[in-house]
């Protein structure tokens, strides 16, 4: 059976995932700095559940619900406050290194991120849906190997509307360990390319990350600047994160 292995590198393709049949296909979605690493640690950390949301409304609305609920996002990669959320200010920002056992323990979290998010919701119809990160890239690849999808598509949140290195950067990564399994069969240039740039850089994560361009804003921010090697980790978090049926983001059983 031949297998096909694709990387999407910009938020310009969510609109056509939306549209596109997943019906047999496996996404794994990265946002490595910072959503899909504050996600894999919130539940690392005993959080119940994630809920990825459209937008700050959406996040709010859900609290007025449910007043348990806490509320996590970003604009501009700063914590949401009360004037963009209608008096509202956001419980955590997007750093993962706010993802405590102490606040996030047993608590669902609505969360809305700049792209991260955004990218989730796009390929939410797949067969599957994973999250990942560097935190827990080997889980993440172990399934895979295990389950051996026929299609595979990872699927970068990027910066705004453009490409971001670090994603490309963890999807080479997955790639690479995937090359035995997936190289021979149908692969995208796009995964050949993200690939390269891992074999490339992937030796010094934090140096790497750190030339990208939310590694440089990251690091120009004293608060920040740790996330950049919180989130070069390598597999800290040995399990796999799927965005489920329900809409919401859980640990994989």
């Amino acid at each position: 059976m031949q297998t096909n292995l694709e990387v999407l590198f910009t938020p310009a393709d969510f609109d056509a995932l939306r549209h596109r049949d997943l019906t047999e296909t496996v996404c794994v979605v990265f946002d490595v700095l910072r959503a899909t690493t504050s996600m894999v640690t919130a539940l690392a950390n005993g959080a119940a559940a994630i809920i990825p949301v459209g937008g700050i409304p959406e996040a709010v609305n859900l609290r007025r619900l449910d007043p348990a609920i806490l509320l996590a996002g970003e604009r501009d990669g700063l914590r949401i406050q009360a004037e963009l959320a209608g008096a509202i200010p956001f419980d955590l920002g997007n750093s993962p290194t706010e993802f405590t056992s102490e606040r996030v323990l047993g608590r669902i979290i609505a969360m809305t991120t700049t792209n991260g998010t955004r990218a989730l919701r796009a390929c939410a119809h797949a067969r599957t849906v994973l999250v990942s990160c560097f935190l827990n890239l080997s889980a993440t690849a172990e399934w895979i190997e295990n389950q051996k999808p026929t299609n595979l598509v990872l699927v970068c949140s990027g910066t705004y509307e453009q490409a971001a290195y670090e994603d490309a950067l963890a999807a080479g990564a997955l790639c690479d360990r995937l090359w035995p399994a997936y190289g021979n069969g149908d692969v995208a240039d796009s995964a050949m390319i993200a690939r390269q740039i891992f074999c490339t850089d992937g030796d010094d994560l934090v140096q790497a990350m750190g030339r990208s361009r939310n590694g440089r804003r990251l690091l120009a921010n004293p608060s920040l600047r740790g996330d950049v090697s919180f989130c070069s980790q390598r597999d800290t978090c040995p399990f796999v994160v799927e965005l489920e049926n329900d809409g919401r983001v859980r640990k994989h059983v």
